[in-house]
């Protein structure tokens, strides 16, 4: 054996006797999930997303690294849904509505007066026209839905117009999702729905380029879209859930334990999360009045009657047959 090849298997030898020496936590490469999001640090779903890491790390002695990129770091909430279906991104979490570019029916999770409250809401979760959808998600796009989480009820805001009824807001420009069945609403009312992604929502408010928006509290209130919109409109017009969804291949690679770890983790995270966001919606109509918005409490019903009398019937083919009213019934 030359000096040479000596030399190496001497120190290959020491190598190998420190690794087999350290503690195997530090041995194993952590496995790294890395989960986008599209809302701001401040809001409780990234708040979620920080405790569900913390949990997840603390549980698995650190062989599982969850790595939180808020605030759309890495792209748009449809770049994200593309990423974790191609497996360049591990998770991320976005409206039914949303992911319905994925699976068009879908977006019937969050129609428009649909559910009575959150907890009918949460519901949808263990019923079997779900787990018909997420198993078709997985076979057409290789994705699944982990979780079902509670955004909020959204509620109607504008820059300049007193809204009293759906008839103040024929011709405002009102910005929506990039998403039919929220287009299809806003035309109902009679307004022109005008798509632009979350986040370049208040630059757009703030160039006059849409006249107003809709969204829960915690996210008007966590984007500060009151210094750029002066009046709150209650029309809790949809009761929105969020969908955490995850890549098929990389849930399939976790081990038993450690992903009974995750599931457990998330479990926790949501119904945080769930609690924090009710609680913030108790009194953020409040701090938002002493920010300066003014607050009114419209007629309901002509918000809600031409989109109930339109939109389950434009959407049922899309939907399936019967599925509003499965859902509606649960």
């Amino acid at each position: 054996m030359s000096t040479l090849t000596k030399r190496a298997f001497v120190l290959g030898s020491a190598v190998a006797g420190a690794v087999v020496s350290m503690p195997s936590v530090l041995r194993a490469q952590a496995t790294v999930l890395r989960w986008g999001e599209m809302l701001p640090t401040t809001h409780p779903q990234v708040q979620m997303v920080e405790r569900i890491a913390k949990q997840v790390k603390e549980k698995t002695s650190g062989r599982v690294d969850i790595q939180s990129f808020p605030a759309g770091q890495l792209g748009s909430g449809k770049d994200m849904m593309e990423s974790v279906a191609s497996g360049a991104l591990t998770m991320t979490t976005d409206g039914a509505a949303a992911l319905s570019s994925f699976l068009p029916q879908l977006s019937v999770v969050e129609a428009p007066y649909l559910w009575r409250d959150s907890a009918h809401m949460t519901k949808v979760a263990k019923a079997p026209v779900f787990a018909q959808m997420n198993a078709e998600l997985e076979k057409k796009r290789g994705m699944r839905m982990a979780a079902v989480t509670y955004y909020g009820k959204r509620h109607l805001t504008t820059g300049t117009k007193v809204v009293k009824s759906a008839a103040d807001v024929a011709g405002l420009k009102l910005r929506v999702p990039p998403v039919d069945t929220f287009r299809a609403m806003v035309e109902a009312w009679g307004a022109k729905a005008t798509p632009v992604n979350f986040n370049e929502l208040y630059l757009a408010l703030s160039q006059g380029a849409v006249d107003g928006q809709e969204n829960p509290l915690p996210t008007i209130h966590s984007a500060k879209l009151q210094e750029v919109q002066k009046h709150l409109i209650l029309t809790g017009h949809i009761i929105t859930p969020r969908l955490i969804i995850v890549n098929t291949d990389f849930w399939k690679s976790l081990n038993d334990a450690d992903r009974t770890i995750v599931e457990a983790a998330i479990a926790d995270g949501v119904v945080w999360q769930d609690q924090e966001l009710a609680n913030q919606e108790a009194s953020l109509v409040a701090t938002l009045k002493a920010a300066g918005m003014s607050v009114t409490e419209p007629d309901m019903d002509s918000f809600r009657k031409p989109v109930l009398d339109s939109v389950p019937k434009q959407f049922e083919s899309k939907w399936g047959k019967g599925t509003w009213d499965a859902l509606a019934s649960l």
